[in-house]
């Protein structure tokens, strides 16, 4: 198969603007609970009408500051629940959003206000607004640093007082759904980000087809809720947030990624997940490790290899009776704890921005979770193709969403059509033209395979491909992510390009490796502990493991332990956890070339 498309779902009326819903439903229902903020320590409801309201505030004081229709204005802040409030205030008063990540540096935030022209940028705390206040000598087109945190932010909502509900309503609707929503800069792995544009008909069009398609069953759930997490500034995040508003989901924030988020999730109770790869092997370690400490690893093991087997065994159609008492055995003993563990009433689960992998996948859908991988970029809106509950092929990505086609290139890589691909990348028309093919495809830069039934497979990067010196061509997404699914691995990456064979870097959980020490009567910290024999023949087992996915010509011949991890801090991870290759490779040449050696 080399090309599918599925017919669309919803059409987007060239009148559409995102706030539409937002205040058609405070209008037809004012008091029904639109969102949960936390307040000292507590889940309050915000109702639509006080939603609505906070957003006109906002965007009546865009308006009296001078933002006019078609401005950018930047917003860095972690997740909460005045990030909704601004972004679809923003848009309500006619401007465009900007996100920045609130761990941005000086560089990166004067490089995105400057290319995009921002007029204003709304900051966090007094630290982020620290960080513009740096560079504000390098933009001569910012006006104004709000700060959301501090006494500033009602005062700033006040500014606005005297602009009238009439004019936001005309800003609001003046518009059409061609018109720019927001700039989303990419991460930036290879050179300087590039804004990508996105207009309200690309958000509308992705999220009404997801919702009214492949993702029905998790949008209309009784009583449905989620609780995001994950940075706002990433695409992802921010287009399930438009499907809460669009979908009538109560909607929660919570400003990190951390441990303290599971007893976030134990008090929020959603009835589905947004989520990466990460948190769900961290899950199951977290998991796997306390039954050890208790005594009860064979017991949980038992109970991870009913679960897979229930899960493929869902596939066949039919469940042995043997392995239907078993699973209803664990299903008192080990699953209702793991669900537990996120509230107890998330059923559902959508994650993207790596492989999960099958043996994953099936255990946590065998332990009542149905984790539903998707894929996309934020040139696409985010998701381009994601499963469905009812016909999910784990192990792949899904089919196109309605209205999307997927064409495999060639030479094997993945493009994409449909209302969902921006319209370009900001003020670069070179990068914009060199993202097209001739016939008006996406060109993803990602490699892939379809199905007879149009169910995508990731098979990996197209720029990441590693040619050995024999000439064998190597993904080493295959490798790293099997090899990031073992307990130990925090991060690795995958070397070898004109080298007689593959390797790999690799970094160690800080986490996992407290629990590996008390296992192991083990004393010292990772930097004197990279060479210790139990350990390397630990990971060793995650490398043999991860080398059973591929060809011995691709298979990792030799690693090494790093003592460090990899981190955004340290310049070797992008914002949205993508490894920076090219600063791996130079930070760490001397550990490369140590490798082939001898």
């Amino acid at each position: 198969m080399r090309e599918y498309s599925s017919p669309v779902k919803v059409e987007v009326a060239a009148e559409s603007r995102l706030p539409d819903t937002l205040f058609a439903r405070a209008d037809e229902e004012p008091d029904a609970v639109a969102l949960r903020r936390q307040e000292a320590g507590q889940w309050r409801d915000v109702t639509c009408a006080r939603f609505r309201d906070d957003v006109v505030a906002v965007a009546k004081a865009l308006i009296a500051a001078g933002v006019e229709h078609g401005d950018r204005v930047g917003l860095m802040s972690r997740t909460r629940y005045e990030w909704t409030v601004i972004d679809y205030a923003i848009w309500s008063a006619g401007g465009v959003t900007v996100p920045i990540y609130e761990s941005s540096s000086q560089e990166q935030i004067s490089w995105i206000l400057s290319d995009s022209g921002s007029r204003a940028v709304f900051a966090e705390s007094a630290e982020h607004a620290a960080r513009i206040e740096a560079v504000r000598a390098d933009l001569p087109a910012l006006e104004h640093i709000w700060q959301i945190d501090g006494p500033a932010w009602a005062e700033f909502q006040r500014t606005g007082a005297e602009v009238a509900d009439s004019t936001v309503h005309e800003r609001r609707t003046a518009g059409t759904a061609d018109e720019l929503a927001t700039l989303i800069y990419t991460s930036g792995t290879t050179g300087r980000p590039k804004g990508c544009e996105l207009t309200h008909r690309n958000l509308l069009f992705t999220i009404l087809n997801v919702v009214h398609g492949p993702l029905h069953e998790v949008f209309s759930i009784e009583g449905r809720s989620t609780l995001l997490f994950l940075p706002l500034a990433h695409s992802f995040a921010r287009i399930i947030q438009i499907g809460c508003v669009e979908s009538r989901t109560v909607m929660g924030h919570f400003p990190s990624t951390g441990p303290e988020v599971i007893d976030a999730l134990g008090t929020f109770r959603p009835t589905f997940l947004l989520a990466m790869p990460r948190v769900f092997e961290k899950v199951y370690n977290k998991a796997e490790q306390k039954a050890v400490s208790e005594g009860r690893g064979r017991i949980f093991r038992a109970a991870s290899e009913t679960a897979v087997a229930y899960s493929r065994a869902l596939d066949t159609g039919r469940v042995p009776l043997s392995l239907r008492l078993r699973h209803a055995l664990f299903e008192r003993l080990v699953y209702g704890k793991i669900l537990a563990a996120v509230g107890g009433q998330a059923r559902y689960s959508v994650s993207g921005g790596s492989a999960l992998g099958e043996r994953l996948g099936h255990f946590f859908r065998g332990v009542g979770l149905t984790i539903i991988e998707g894929y996309g970029l934020t040139e696409t809106s985010a998701p381009t193709g994601v499963n469905s509950p009812s016909k999910n092929r784990i192990g792949t990505v899904g089919p196109p969403l309605p209205g999307v086609s997927h064409r495999i290139a060639d030479d094997g890589e993945i493009l994409v059509k449909g209302d969902h691909v921006m319209r370009g990348y900001w003020r670069n028309e070179k990068a914009t033209a060199e993202a097209f093919d001739e016939d008006g495809w996406y060109r993803t830069g990602d490699l892939g395979r379809l199905d007879e039934d149009g169910y995508l497979s990731i098979t990996g990067r197209k720029k990441e491909i590693i040619v050995t010196a024999g000439g064998k061509n190597v993904a080493p997404a295959v490798l790293e992510d099997r090899l990031r699914s073992h307990a130990l691995v925090s991060q690795c990456m995958v070397v070898g390009d004109n080298r007689n064979f593959v390797s790999a870097l690799i970094t160690i959980d800080p986490e996992a490796f407290e629990f590996w020490k008390q296992q192991n009567s083990k004393t010292g910290e990772i930097p004197a502990m990279v060479a210790d024999p139990d350990l390397v023949a630990a990971v060793q087992e995650a490398v043999d493991d991860a080398n059973t996915a591929v060809s011995r010509a691709e298979s990792v011949r030799k690693f090494t332990i790093l003592p460090v991890d990899f981190s955004e801090e340290g310049g070797q991870m992008t914002p949205s956890l993508k490894v920076k290759r090219h600063v791996v490779a130079k930070q760490f040449s001397d550990e490369i070339e140590g490798l082939y050696d001898g």
